[in-house]
């Protein structure tokens, strides 16, 4: 199925990634409940028919702030430091980067991950395109230290799945009132290191090694 996404000649780039912008700035300051094509085109300081003409309403804007946000994800996952001698530093280095990427905004992690628009669906084949072109980076540094005969696209994927598992549980829990006996202490830096604990247990549990 093709996927409800309009695309647009590059001379058009520039409007786009300022709609886009302010679809993000929305979603940030003003949660679900903001992001509506009225919403964003003020933001923008723009018409909501501008935004139709673009985006063929809430749905196709919404695919393309979906989009964007995966864009974003593999920029910051990509500007993580070269590639060392140290395979598994760099794995770990790239799920830090993932985590400062939820931390950094959760409403945009939960449009990503938590269907947090209810009535939204992103269409499947940009589902499939966002994540053959995100996901691909974890591959890539697994693929440097898996041992032989190990699928690196399956440690991939539970990597990812306990990566988004702490980071949902943080983010839930950063969310609500602090109780008393919890885990751990309510700061960002011991979820920081209940993380990399987590990651690093599993790269462990998989195998994976220089």
């Amino acid at each position: 199925m093709a996927t409800r996404h309009l695309s647009t000649q590059p001379a058009e780039q520039h409007h786009r990634r300022r709609f886009l912008d302010a679809a993000l700035a929305v979603l940030t300051d003003r949660g679900v409940a903001g992001l509506t094509v009225r919403g964003v085109a003020e933001r923008a300081g723009a018409s909501t028919i501008t935004v139709y003409t673009r985006f063929g309403g809430r749905v196709g804007l919404l695919d393309a702030l979906y989009e964007r946000a995966f864009d974003l994800l593999r920029e910051d996952l990509q500007a993580v430091p070269p590639e060392t001698d140290d395979g598994i530093a760099d794995l770990l280095e790239v799920a830090q980067a993932y985590r400062r990427f939820a931390m950094a905004s959760p409403a945009r992690y939960g449009l990503m991950f938590e269907r947090s628009v209810h009535d939204y669906d992103p269409d499947p084949a940009l589902r499939a395109g966002v994540v053959a072109t995100t996901f691909v980076e974890f591959v890539t540094k697994i693929n440097r230290v898996s041992p032989p005969g190990v699928s690196a696209r399956d440690c991939a994927y539970l990597l990812w799945t306990s990566m988004h598992g702490l980071v949902s549980v943080e983010l839930t829990i950063r969310s609500q009132s602090h109780i008393e006996d919890w885990f751990l202490d309510p700061t960002a830096e011991a979820h920081g290191r209940m993380y990399r604990h987590g990651v690093l247990a599993m790269i462990t549990g998989l195998g994976l090694r220089n």
